[in-house]
C-alpha cells in the first residue's frame, strides 16, 4: 500500500480555519506566530475570525491555505508519505511537505505569488468558468476557436471527468460560456474569482514570480511530487523549480496527476487542508482507491 498525500488550492478557505490546531498544538502555535513575524501582519486573526470577504482576498486566501494544510501536516503524527501532490496553489504545500523547501522559503513565495496575480488580475480584467458533463476535446476545442478570433481562453483545470474549468478574459469566458452550452455541457459556471488563473494572462505573475523562485533553495525531496504541469512524478530539484515556474500560465493537470499516483501504486489519499473537494476529486477519477481527510 502507497500513500498518497494530497494538499487543496484557493477555494477551499473558511473562517475559523487552524484555529483548533492553534489552541491545542504547542508546535502549530509556534509556526503560526513565526508566519506572523515573516508575513509582517497578524494573518491569524483574518483566518481565526475574519468574514469570508476578507478571506476572499488573494493576497490571505493562498497564504492561509498554504499555512492550514502545511501546519496540519506537521501535527499527524503518522506522516510518512509514498508520494505528494497539490492543486495549483496545494503544490506549494505539497513541496514542504516533502521537504523540497523550507516553512519560511515556501510561505514568503506563496505569499509573493498571490500578490503577484493580484496585481496580474488588476491589468486584465479576466475570469474563469468551470463546465460540466462536457467531453474535454470540445471545451478545448472551442476554446480554441474564440482565442483565434480574438479573446484568450484555456482549459486551466482538469479537476475530474466531466469537470474541466476555463480561464480568460472576461469578454471571451461570457461568449465561451454560451458556446460550450450550447454544445451540450450540463452547466458553464462563472466562478467567483479575480483573474484568469493558468492562463497567459497571468504572464506577468510568472516572470515577477520566476525571480522569487530562483533565488530560493531547492532540496532533494523525501518522495516524489507529481506536479500540476507534466502530471509525473518527479524529484530532481531543478526540475521542479522549473515546473513551478511554468504552473502560473499552464493547466493544471489534476485528472491525470491522480491517475499516474494510482498507475504508480497510490491506494490511499489523504487530504491535508481545509475542506474536502480532493477527496470528491479523487473519488470520481479513481473510484477504487480509499480517500479521506487528514
Amino acid at each position: 500500500m502507497k500513500k498518497a498525500y494530497i494538499f487543496p488550492g484557493q477555494g477551499s478557505q473558511f473562517s475559523g480555519m487552524g484555529k483548533d490546531l492553534y489552541e491545542n498544538n504547542a508546535n502549530a502555535k509556534n509556526l503560526f506566530e513565526q508566519a506572523n513575524d515573516i508575513l509582517g501582519f497578524k494573518i491569524t486573526d483574518t483566518m481565526f475570525a475574519g468574514s469570508d470577504e476578507e478571506l476572499k482576498q488573494t493576497k490571505i486566501t493562498q497564504p492561509a491555505i498554504f499555512l492550514h494544510s502545511v501546519i496540519l501536516a506537521s501535527t499527524l503524527p503518522d506522516f510518512n508519505p509514498d508520494m505528494v501532490a497539490g492543486h495549483s496553489l496545494g503544490e506549494f504545500s505539497a513541496l514542504v511537505a516533502n521537504k523540497t523547501l523550507s516553512f519560511e522559503s515556501a510561505l514568503q513565495l506563496v505569499y509573493k505569488r498571490a500578490l503577484a496575480m493580484q496585481k496580474a488580475c488588476e491589468i486584465n480584467p479576466s475570469t474563469m468558468a468551470a463546465i460540466l458533463n462536457l467531453e474535454d476535446k470540445i471545451v478545448e476545442d472551442i476554446c480554441a476557436e474564440i482565442t483565434t478570433a480574438g479573446n484568450i481562453i484555456v482549459a486551466a483545470n482538469y479537476n475530474c471527468p466531466g469537470q474541466l474549468v476555463i480561464s480568460g478574459s472576461t469578454e471571451g469566458i461570457n461568449i465561451a460560456c454560451e458556446k460550450l452550452k450550447a454544445a451540450g455541457a450540463k452547466r458553464a459556471l462563472v466562478l467567483p474569482v479575480g483573474g484568469a488563473f493558468h492562463s497567459p494572462l497571468m504572464e506577468p505573475a510568472k516572470i515577477e514570480l520566476e525571480a522569487a523562485i530562483n533565488a530560493t533553495a531547492f532540496n532533494n525531496p523525501i518522495c516524489p511530487v507529481y506536479q500540476n504541469v507534466t502530471a509525473n512524478a518527479v524529484s530532481n530539484p531543478n526540475e521542479i523549480k522549473q515546473n513551478l515556474i511554468a504552473q502560473l500560465t499552464a493547466p493544471v493537470k489534476w485528472t491525470q496527476s491522480i491517475l499516474q499516483m494510482t498507475a504508480d501504486g497510490a491506494t490511499h489519499y489523504v487530504e491535508v487542508g481545509p475542506g474536502k473537494v480532493l477527496q470528491g476529486l479523487v473519488k470520481k477519477i479513481s473510484p477504487a482507491v480509499e480517500a479521506v481527510g487528514a
